[in-house]
């Protein structure tokens, strides 16, 4: 069943003390692609200025803008409205050896190779194989999840966007991004190329039309297995109408949903708020 969401992502930030300037990159405006459409999506900033769009190399649209004069403080508002349907069958699995002859010989080798946010431990990777040991690549995906979704408890807060993975491994507990890394590291060091992919989650699965409800911004993996496949290690589901996709890279610092640079003295963290409205 098809559904139209309507989601509005606030951002501000306070300086401690004006900014004399700041150069910004955002990434909040939702993809179209066969299981979304993209209706309506703007980015509104405050103080006003101008701003500008582009594909990113990973295929994401970035938002750019500049604030030349002093602020003390700045408020992004991406709001967007997006159809979503659930996904289709899964395609039958190819063998690994296939998996590992394509992996070579395209761009999939980007997604096949560690980064410094998902690198594994030997021991773990030894863990994940021998939960994965017989498995089709669809099956290893899921296992794996579960492997990292049975040890690592989703505690909000628990960790910061800096945490290695292997650090969130460690302690027991994450977030969403920290769950999202383990998965992708481990399915990458098991030779399934794996993006990690930033987006909204809407929280109500029969979501009462145009009630507004807070939300978050999340994050899930897709996998390679003749196709891209989504799936979300935090709630252990296939990636579905629920799910919208903002980008997708290697890990979170090709998909951050804000950043930049200023001249100033450092500020506390920024506040976020997500809220959705379901309206169809």
């Amino acid at each position: 069943m098809t559904r139209r969401l309507r989601i509005r992502h606030t951002t501000k930030v306070s300086y401690a003390q004006a900014a004399v300037s700041s150069h910004n990159e955002v990434r909040m405006t939702p993809l179209t692609l066969p299981s979304q459409t993209t209706l309506d999506a703007r980015v509104l900033v405050n103080p006003s200025t101008p701003t500008w769009s582009y594909w990113d190399y990973w295929g994401t649209q970035v938002t750019g803008f500049d604030l030349m004069e002093p602020h003390a403080n700045l408020t992004i508002t991406a709001v967007s409205l997006v159809e979503t349907a659930p996904p289709g069958g899964l395609q039958a699995a190819p063998t690994w050896a296939e998996v590992a002859e394509l992996v070579a010989k395209s761009r999939l080798l980007e997604y096949a190779a560690p980064t410094s946010r998902t690198a594994m431990p030997d021991a773990l990777v030894e863990r994940a194989r021998a939960a994965a040991a017989g498995l089709d690549p669809h099956e290893t995906a899921v296992a794996v999840s579960s492997l990292v979704a049975d040890h690592v408890r989703y505690i909000p807060g628990s960790t910061g966007v800096n945490t290695a993975a292997a650090e969130a491994w460690e302690q027991g507990a994450g977030v969403c991004q920290d769950i999202a890394h383990l998965t992708a590291g481990l399915l990458r060091a098991l030779g399934l190329p794996t993006r990690y992919v930033s987006g909204y989650l809407h929280p109500e699965r029969d979501a009462e039309l145009h009630r507004p409800v807070e939300g978050q911004s999340h994050a899930w993996v897709e996998y390679w297995a003749g196709d891209w496949t989504g799936y979300d290690p935090t709630n252990r589901v296939r990636a579905d109408e629920s799910h919208v996709v903002v980008g997708r890279g290697r890990d979170y610092d090709d998909v951050t949903p804000h950043k930049g640079v200023y001249r100033g003295v450092a500020g506390g963290p920024p506040e976020v708020m997500v809220e959705f409205t379901r309206v169809a």
